[in-house]
């Protein structure tokens, strides 16, 4: 007999897109309890009794959550509460935030916080006589947006010892003048030579950031996320246990997995510590189910890994071709072990040399152990070899997008394209041409590195141009452009794939779980120039409503 009972919630008013082969498109939902119980059109609205809410959507549109495939919240809510440089692209900028926050803050022992952005300086590299300027009393050190570099002062230095005779770590780099004397700017692993010293986050501080990021990921109607570090890295402070206690207490609203972080100075030794973790990792909305490798770092400092050599300001090959943290051998053999024991590996993997040796290793694996369910992926891809394209499909691993980044802007054409070179610069985050190939394409915007906002990534994806460009802004390698439908499919189903959740999200689909959004529009209503102007008007986990737009 058909189910007739009263439903708790009913949406109608459409359009409803479902994200469901059997029916893309509705005009009504009602859901009980966590789950959809129905999909349709005017019969939904028999569900409707006395104590029913019903949401007018008054031609808005309806879809199920966006999933953030690669984010840091805790950080990115940490950050919020110190010295926030995001957003801002000026020194003068900078300098504003900079002397306000110090000045607010007279007993706080180190200045920290970052956010900002390299095209602010010249070669991209800040100085601590700059800074000095600002903070000339205590200790600073401010990370890049991207979170590869930290730009330090003077009295940080002085803090950590470091000077001229101070040696490049191995996987980092001590920006010097002609006379090796560090100028400020360090960059990836010789950043710890001074983060190690910062005062320790305390668990309330961590709990406070990961509740501020909550609200603000579900005010933009992300429902559930995969946290792309739980461990210890680069100064930062595992996050677990804020995540662990809120899932216990209720306060976790979001569903999250998290990748647990893999120590790049160990071996096979730490696959046990990780499966312990796993199991107690594992709590209410959370679930610690992916271990994390990063295998480069970012091409704007030269970290990124390439095939052949980057370019120098000349335009000629240099000596450097970036950094694979991981030798690709051992790769192979921890990740052939990690799918053994049911781990999904999140990779990142940045240049065209990382890719190809996170590819490499996923065929080890998959030589070694079958088609396993891990379902591995892989986060960035900004240069992809062409001859790696199919391999996304033929492996099985998801090509993770943060296409917020796939556009012209000072950072790209100023730090990237010249040092890339013509050819290399055409393989940047191809897409387009992973759809055509038939590779599962999921998305994520690694926050705090760049904007958490799901609807801003998607407007690049499909323009590969910025919400707010001006006009006649060129259009970033426009071949690589993909559909609505498949852009938003990657924010949704696609990092639902990714979570393992797309039995029970992804979709408006009867029996699946109520993580709905409400859009104040329907894009595709409109020209795809507008879908930056998009918004969330309410968000909904679990049929309970977590966001509403005042």
């Amino acid at each position: 007999m058909p189910d007739t009972a009263p439903a708790d919630l009913v949406f109608t008013g459409g359009p409803v897109h479902t994200f469901s082969p059997a029916r893309s498109r509705a005009t009504s939902v009602a859901v009980r309890g966590e789950r959809i119980v129905a999909v349709g059109h005017d019969e939904v609205r028999e569900l409707v009794g006395p104590a029913t809410e019903v949401v007018d959507l008054k031609g808005k549109l309806l879809i199920p959550g966006f999933q953030d495939a690669h984010a840091h919240p805790v950080g990115g809510g940490l950050e919020l509460g110190q010295c926030d440089l995001s957003g801002a692209t000026t020194l003068d900028e900078y300098r504003s935030r900079i002397s306000a926050y110090a000045q607010a803050h007279p007993d706080t022992e180190w200045i920290t916080g970052g956010g900002w952005s390299m095209e602010a300086f010249p070669g991209g590299l800040p100085t601590a006589a700059e800074l000095d300027a600002l903070v000339p009393d205590r200790p600073a050190y401010l990370v890049n947006r991207d979170h590869h570099g930290a730009w330090v002062n003077s009295r940080a230095l002085q803090a950590a010892g470091i000077d001229a005779r101070t040696p490049d770590p191995a996987d980092g780099r001590i920006e010097r003048d002609a006379d090796g004397a560090p100028t400020g700017m360090l960059q990836e692993g010789a950043a710890n030579l001074i983060g190690r010293l910062l005062p320790p986050v305390t668990l309330e501080q961590r709990i406070t950031g990961l509740l501020r990021a909550q609200a603000l990921m579900h005010s933009l109607g992300v429902t559930a996320w995969q946290d792309a570090l739980l461990g210890e890295h680069a100064n930062l402070t595992d996050p677990t246990d804020a995540y662990l206690a809120t899932a216990a207490d209720g306060r976790l609203t979001a569903r999250v997995v998290g990748s647990l972080w893999w120590d790049r100075s160990r071996g096979t030794e730490q696959i046990d510590e990780l499966v312990a973790r796993r199991a107690a990792g594992t709590r209410g909305r959370l679930r610690c189910t992916t271990v994390k490798i990063m295998q480069d770092g970012v091409a704007e400092n030269g970290t990124a890994a390439l095939l052949g050599p980057y370019l120098d300001g000349c335009g000629c090959a240099s000596d450097n071709s970036g950094i694979s943290f991981v030798p690709p051998l051992d790769l192979q053999k921890y990740v052939t072990e990690l799918d053994a024991r049911g781990f999904q590996v999140h990779f990142h993997a940045l240049g065209d040399r990382a890719v190809r040796e996170a590819l490499d290793a996923v065929e080890a694996a998959r030589r070694a152990n079958g088609r396993t369910d891990t379902r591995p992926h892989l986060a960035h891809l900004q240069v992809v070899h062409p001859d790696d394209i199919g391999r996304f499909r033929e492996l099985g691993a998801t090509a993770n997008m943060q296409a917020l980044w796939a556009a012209h802007e000072p950072q790209m054409d100023d730090l990237t394209i010249p040092f890339l070179g013509p050819e290399r610069s055409a393989w940047q985050y191809p897409f387009g041409d992973l759809q055509r190939s038939g590779a599962t394409l999921a998305a994520g915007s690694d926050w705090p590195v760049s904007s958490p906002d799901p609807i801003e990534a998607i407007h690049v994806a499909v323009n590969r141009v910025l919400p707010d460009a001006a006009p006649g802004t060129p259009v970033f390698l426009p071949q690589q452009r993909i559909g609505l439908d498949a852009a938003l499919t990657a924010y949704t189903a696609g990092s639902a794939y990714v979570n393992h959740l797309d039995d029970v999200t992804g979709s408006i689909t009867a029996g699946r779980l109520a993580d709905l959004v409400v859009l104040d529009r329907d894009p595709f209503a409109a020209p795809t120039e507008e879908i930056g102007a998009t918004r969330v008007q309410e968000t909904f986990v679990g049929g309970e409503r977590v966001y509403a737009a005042q």
